[in-house]
C-alpha cells in the first residue's frame, strides 16, 4: 500500500513536493513551471526557497488553503491558517500535524522560530515533510510511513545524520531531498541510499514538473 502509494509523490526539486491524491497538496513549492491547481500548500518557514510567493501564485486558487507559521503567513495572502510544532489541522479527509523543524548544530533555523516540519495523512498514509531541520530529539517521537528528509548538509542534515534520523524515525521508505539547488547534489543523495541499503527502503524519485 505504501509502495503503491509513491505513484502519487512527485519530487518538484530541493524541498518542493507535490501528492496527487483525493487532494492535490503541494510542499514548499520553489521554481516550479506551474502544475495543478492546490487544495492545500504546505509552507515550512519563511526563507526564499520554501516561502516563495511567487511559486504560490502558480498553483494558488480562491479556495485553495495554505497552512504555515506565522512568519511565512505575512508574506501570503488567501486562506492561511496558522500553525505552531505540536498543533494539527484536519481539511476534510487530510490530517496535517505540525511537527518541530531545527538546527542543533548552526544558526539558520533556529528553536525559537517554531518554524515546522509536516506530517500530512492522507489515504490511509502518513508523510512526513522535515523541512529545514538537522536530526532532533523529537523525530524519534514520529509514526510515519513516508520521511521526506533534507541531505544537502551545509544548511540542513548532511548525508550522515539524515540516516541517523530515519533509523531514529523507522520509515517504510525513505526519500532524499534538499538537493540539486542552492546546495546538495545527486551524490549526497546516492550516499544516503547506500548508507541504508538492506537497513531501509530508500527511494531517489526523478524531478519533475
Amino acid at each position: 500500500m505504501v509502495k503503491e502509494f509513491l505513484k502519487k509523490i512527485h519530487w518538484l526539486g530541493h524541498d518542493a513536493f507535490r501528492i496527487n491524491s483525493t487532494k492535490t497538496i503541494y510542499m514548499d513549492p520553489y521554481k516550479i513551471s506551474g502544475g495543478p491547481q492546490a487544495d492545500i500548500i504546505l509552507i515550512s518557514h519563511e526563507h526564499y526557497d520554501h516561502c516563495s510567493v511567487d511559486d504560490v501564485a502558480k498553483i494558488q486558487r480562491n479556495n485553495t488553503i495554505i497552512v504555515t507559521e506565522k512568519q511565512s503567513a505575512k508574506k501570503l495572502s488567501g486562506d492561511i491558517r496558522i500553525l505552531s510544532p505540536g498543533q494539527s489541522i484536519s481539511l476534510d479527509d487530510v490530517l496535517i500535524e505540525a511537527v518541530p523543524a531545527y538546527n542543533v548544530d548552526k544558526q539558520f533555523h533556529p528553536k525559537k522560530n517554531n518554524w515546522l516540519g509536516f506530517i500530512v495523512e492522507i489515504d490511509g498514509i502518513r508523510i512526513y515533510h522535515a523541512g529545514d531541520s538537522d536530526f532532533i530529539p523529537e523525530m524519534k517521537g514520529l509514526h510515519v510511513d513516508i520521511a521526506l528528509v533534507p541531505v544537502s548538509g551545509i544548511y540542513v542534515m548532511d548525508p550522515k545524520q539524515a540516516v541517523e534520523a530515519v533509523l531514529a524515525i523507522q520509515p517504510k521508505i525513505a526519500i532524499p531531498m534538499h538537493y540539486g539547488d542552492i546546495v546538495g547534489t545527486l551524490e549526497d543523495a546516492k550516499q544516503f541510499q547506500q548508507a541504508l541499503k538492506g537497513k531501509m527502503d530508500v527511494v531517489i524519485l526523478e524531478k519533475t514538473s
